[in-house]
This record gives structure tokens, C-alpha cells and sequence, in this order.
């Protein structure tokens, strides 16, 4: 779904209100359970066609949790309702961020995780929206807290993000910088970030300008991938990277390639 032509008119027309999350979709693990992911998807999809990618992959110690965002008027899209983790009225710097809802969202992937095993690693993964969505639950998770102030409970030991962008880019360095232990769970925590060097919704400079905005910030465990010729949407042999880098960075027993 693409992002351009956008239209701020509808944005003012959004009352708040409270939103409910969609269905919760599970790919168990084959082997060993050893990680749980949130998988995110992207605007206007829903959790179901985010598990349907996530089964076909090689990684039988990783279950998958794949939440459905909420249905809501998005004012990038003309006030058009479709599932979104969050308000957008456009890609760019100097937009507003939707703060209540993204920590709404980030409340909700933070309880899905919270059940699980405490010998079970954790981490949050999407794609474009979702990816987003990844990205600012992994500044909480280094701040120790949501945007609101409310404690983030989670150890997070990985972040995946496809396609996307990060929320909250402008104000993120001062936060971290201004607490020692922020700063320190920010240098541990491993990201991947993935981009198509063709992507005509989420422009690639939008995947670069995040990575450099998170390491300026302290996150030193980085690893950005390019794909040329890439446009909005996966293809196996990104998958495949994310599969290898889950396995190394989750010390997972088994990756059958």
C-alpha cells in the first residue's frame, strides 16, 4: 500500500479514542522452543499473511507471535481505515509522531512477550510499519520506559527491521544520552535493519537516515543490509539474512538454509 500523495486534512477529524487490537496469529515452534518473535506487519495487513512468511522459514526454534494492528482512519491515506500500529500524515522528519499510539502498540507487543519462559529469548521484528513499530519499542526498551513514563518490562535480545523507518528520531539522542544505563542497554542491544534500494514507499534514505540517527544515539550493535534492485516487499534471500542473523545473534541450535 503505498504512503505517497499524502493528505493531513483527515488527521484533525481522528478523535482519540480507544482502538482494538486484531486477531493474534502463532507459528509454534518445530524443534526446541529457544526465542519468541513479535513479527509486525506492515500498514493495512493484518497478522495471518505476516505468519504465512514467517512458517515457510528454517528457523524451527523461533515461535512466532503475529499481531493484527488496529483498524483506524490514517490520514496518509485520506482518512482511508485500515490497520495501522499508528497515526502518519507523512514520511518525514519534521512530522508529528502519533506518541499515544505508538505506545499503545509497543504496550501491547511488550504483554504478548511478557508470558513468555524466562529461560526463552525475546525480540520484535516487522516490516514498514512494522518495522517502525520494532525500532521505538527498541528505544523504550533502552530507556527502561514507554514515551509515557510507564516502565517497559521486557529484555529484549533482538530487533529486525524490513523497509522502514524510526519514530521519534529527532528527540531519541538527547533521551539516551542523559542516562548512563539507556546508554548502556543501547550498546548491547543487536538491530538488523533491512532496505530495497528501489523502494518507492518507504524511500531507502529513510532505512539509512534511522540507522545513522540509532548510532549516534549509542546503538553500536547495528547491521544495515541494501538490496539493489528491491522495491517494498521481501524477497528470500533478505529473508534468508534475517534467518542467518537471527540464529547467530539468538544463539539458535539449528538453521537449516
Amino acid at each position: 500500500m503505498s504512503y505517497s500523495h499524502s493528505s493531513m486534512s483527515s488527521g484533525s477529524r481522528t478523535a482519540r479514542r480507544t482502538l482494538e487490537f486484531g486477531r493474534t496469529h502463532v507459528v509454534r515452534p518445530k524443534g526446541k522452543h529457544q526465542a519468541t518473535m513479535v513479527w509486525l506487519h506492515g500498514l493495512g495487513d493484518n497478522g495471518s499473511s505476516a505468519s504465512q512468511l514467517l512458517e515457510s522459514l528454517s528457523l524451527p526454534n523461533i515461535k512466532w507471535i503475529c499481531p493484527t494492528a488496529p483498524t483506524r482512519p490514517v490520514a496518509i491515506l485520506g482518512g482511508y481505515s485500515c490497520t495501522a500500529w499508528f497515526e502518519v500524515g507523512e514520511l518525514s522528519e519534521d512530522g508529528p509522531d502519533d506518541w499515544e499510539s505508538l505506545d499503545a502498540s509497543a504496550a501491547h507487543i511488550g504483554n504478548l512477550l511478557a508470558a513468555e519462559p524466562a529461560d526463552v529469548k525475546v525480540g520484535i521484528g516487522g516490516f514498514s510499519m512494522g518495522a517502525a513499530m520494532a525500532l521505538y519499542s527498541a528505544t523504550c526498551y533502552a530507556m527502561g520506559r514507554y514515551g509515557n513514563g510507564n516502565p517497559y518490562p521486557l529484555n529484549l535480545r533482538a530487533v529486525v527491521g524490513l523497509s522502514g523507518w524510526l519514530p521519534g528520531a529527532r528527540s531519541l539522542r538527547n533521551k539516551i544520552e542523559g542516562s548512563h544505563e539507556a546508554a548502556r542497554r543501547a550498546a548491547s542491544l543487536p538491530i538488523l535493519q533491512c532496505h530495497g534500494k528501489a523502494d518507492d514507499v518507504v524511500p531507502y534514505i529513510y532505512g539509512e537516515k534511522s540507522v545513522q540517527c540509532l548510532n549516534s544515539a549509542g546503538f553500536r550493535f547495528l547491521t544495515f543490509k541494501d538490496f539493489d534492485g528491491l522495491g517494498h516487499y521481501t524477497v528470500p534471500k533478505e529473508m534468508n539474512e534475517v534467518s542467518n542473523w537471527l540464529t547467530s545473534r539468538l544463539g539458535l541450535e539449528g538453521y537449516r538454509s
